[in-house]
């Protein structure tokens, strides 16, 4: 994309000149499978935490769509760089001076049936600086329930994981299904990630049981902030999601939750408490055994 390797030179540099506290937020949506109306709500709450002091908005997954059939998002996929979700997202960043991170953006992938779940990072210039594929698809059959999903045959995943320098830390991305594979992590953690932004559309079912246990763990397991924005509410599909997006920090504590429907949460990201915490509890630096 134009601009990105610029931009990322440029970062290191911005944040040594910002306080190592900034505010960030979490949006909470019931997405329709109407784009305009879902962009319409983004643009409304992102405005609402924007107003109320955030710098770093995040958006949960599937932010403008969620279909009634699977494969709806094909019929919306745009081309990487352009298309009236792209754009969207560029002008409101712009427009209220905000990184903003975009939960899931259906782009072309190399298969004509699929898409690709590509979350968009944008400086509050309006700029996109980086690009992230969701890596694991949600291919499975809820116990107790009728549920079952098959991401794969609608989504191509991506291979690798995300981290960039922001002005408010070293930032990676893993979504909704990466938050269960804690090596996927541990590769971030390797990259000294300070902050995940995790961006998701959890089950009701599999919310109530995992939810806050995975968020609070993959906090506490890499001693980073989490940022996770969720899906909340009933969908036109007839599935309903579990919503509780959060904040948490690296000790664990929820700074922040919006338990259903639309809202956003916020909180402080402190780097100088995360870095205290990694100091006097060295945990990371005891580690013996490593993924490959």
């Amino acid at each position: 994309m134009k601009d990105e390797t610029a931009t990322k030179q440029k970062i290191r540099h911005i944040r040594i000149k910002e306080k190592n506290m900034s505010k960030c937020a979490a949006i909470q949506m019931a997405s329709s499978p109407n784009v305009g109306s879902n962009l319409l709500e983004a643009g409304k709450l992102i405005a609402e935490a924007a107003k109320a002091g955030a710098k770093l908005i995040a958006l949960p997954e599937n932010f403008a769509l969620m279909g009634e059939h699977e494969l709806d998002k094909v019929k919306v996929r745009e081309q990487d760089g352009e298309g009236p979700i792209q754009t969207f997202l560029s002008e409101t960043a712009k427009k209220y001076g905000v990184w903003l991170v975009a939960g899931t953006v259906p782009l072309v992938a190399d298969a004509d049936n699929k898409v690709r779940a590509a979350c968009l990072i944008y400086n509050d210039k309006g700029e996109r600086v980086a690009r992230y594929d969701k890596v694991h698809l949600f291919d499975v059959f809820v116990p107790d329930t009728n549920e079952e999903y098959r991401e794969s045959d609608s989504i191509e995943n991506g291979d690798e994981p995300l981290v960039i320098d922001t002005p408010f830390g070293r930032l990676g991305i893993a979504i909704c299904y990466d938050l269960r594979f804690p090596e996927f992590f541990r590769k971030m953690q390797e990259q000294n990630v300070e902050i995940v932004i995790v961006p998701a559309a959890f089950t009701a079912e599999t919310g109530a049981a995992h939810w806050e246990v995975l968020i609070r763990a993959r906090a506490i397991e890499n001693l980073c902030y989490i940022i996770a924005p969720n899906q909340g509410g009933f969908h036109v599909n007839g599935r309903k999601t579990f919503g509780h997006s959060m904040i948490v920090d690296p000790w664990g504590v929820i700074l922040d939750c919006y338990k259903t429907g639309a809202g956003f949460v916020s909180g402080e990201i402190d780097l100088e408490r995360l870095e205290k915490v990694r100091t006097s509890f060295p945990v990371l630096n005891h580690r013996r055994i490593f993924c490959k």
